[in-house]
């Protein structure tokens, strides 16, 4: 089966330095056996592939490593200019926890962990674990990616070649210790990152989630599911629970002068660092301008006429599903304070660009500008 999969890969997998190119040397070649590849490349590259997709993920990889070519170069940079280059990925926290890395690599601890005071990257799985937010797959796909270290791998697409593979009747999460011990056992010790990387390819381009293409599947006279006639009925899932729905009351604050107010969110959760447009959760029975006009006097400490509506979106989350109702409003009295955040700002609309917001308050910008815009137009 390592055979199969391997002579699959060399033919159709994903190996070109436009798809991958931190699986490739400084000079372009694919690496021989036991040599090393940027490890910052690796890392970064399994941290934004954590929750997306290589297509989406490959020019956020490109423009990270431009902006961070080093280590050192990572650890200096400010969090705003982390958070603002992985702006549109999602799931924020990913960033933060690859800055705090970079910093725990460069601190005299991390290196002596690394083993060697000229190369701060570890090569045991023990020490990726101790750094935020790399889990034993992430540490796994580092090492055998970076140093071809034999390091099984379980992501997403793995648990889904594994548990087609064995007709598993039961969900890949309540069988964890069995589905790491599976790909344990098929990794090849001799070539593991190449195993590795092509048993992500089949996952990502033959063994996908709706209509698996068996038929090219190097695998298939082995798959019980294709066996049993239904591969697409695996990995069996868990019955899914309704997402929660939420309104939320956001207020567009302008002031006299045509400045907008931003507050940047406390550094935790998914949006952790951010900046937005404040607002909150409308309650039971509230008009959506009382809404607003309650967020900004208990978060910000000022009083706002609430005006007319910029834009209705919703915006989906892993967890729970929202609706943005955004009103633009006028700063009558009070010095804003950041009773639930960082800090606040007031900045000129043109500027909001150099400041990383969540996904949703990008739609918000586009409105108010193209409102801000018409109005100007239409001026005397």
């Amino acid at each position: 089966m390592r055979q199969q999969l391997l002579d699959w890969w060399e033919r159709q997998g994903r190996r070109s330095p436009e798809q991958k190119p931190w699986m490739f040397t400084a000079d372009g070649r694919w690496p021989a056996s036991g040599e090393d590849l940027c490890c910052l490349g690796a890392w970064v590259a399994e941290v934004m592939l954590q929750q997306t997709q290589l297509q989406v993920a490959l020019p956020y990889w490109r423009r990270w490593i431009a902006a961070f070519p080093s280590l050192e170069a990572l650890a200096e940079a400010e969090e705003h200019d982390v958070l603002l280059h992985w702006q549109g990925l999602g799931y924020y926290a990913r960033a933060r926890r690859l800055h705090q890395g970079a910093r725990r690599l460069l601190e005299p601890a991390g290196a002596a962990a690394a083993g060697a005071a000229a190369d701060p990257f570890p090569r045991t799985l023990e020490a990726w674990l101790a750094l935020p937010g790399i889990g034993r797959s992430t540490a796994g796909g580092i090492l055998s990616s970076a140093f071809d270290l034999p390091q099984p791998i379980l992501d997403g697409n793995v648990k889904r070649v594994l548990a087609r593979l064995i007709a598993s009747p039961r969900p890949p999460a309540r069988q964890l210790a069995g589905f790491w011990q599976l790909s344990e056992q098929l990794l090849d010790p001799r070539r593991p990152r190449e195993f590795n990387q092509a048993l992500m390819d089949l996952g990502a381009t033959l063994c996908t989630p709706r209509q698996p293409r068996c038929g090219a599947c190097p695998w298939q006279g082995s798959c019980a599911a294709y066996a049993a006639g239904d591969p697409a009925r695996y990995p069996v899932k868990d019955a899914s629970k309704p997402l929660p729905f939420q309104v939320i009351g956001v207020g567009v604050v302008l002031d006299g002068d045509g400045r907008v107010l931003i507050d940047q969110r406390l550094n935790e959760g998914l949006l952790g660092g951010l900046w937005e447009f404040p607002g909150g959760k409308q309650e039971p029975g509230e008009a959506i301008e009382a809404t607003i006009a309650r967020e900004l006097a208990e978060e910000l400490a000022i009083e706002a006429s609430v005006g007319e509506e910029l834009i209705t979106l919703e915006h989906a989350y892993s967890h729970k599903r929202l609706r943005f109702v955004v009103h633009l409003c006028r700063w009558t009295s009070g010095e804003p304070q950041p009773l639930a955040s960082q800090q606040v700002r007031w900045v000129r609309p043109e500027e909001l660009g150099a400041y990383p917001f969540p996904a949703a308050n990008a739609r918000i910008i586009v409105a108010l500008l193209e409102r801000l815009g018409g109005e100007a137009a239409g001026a005397p």
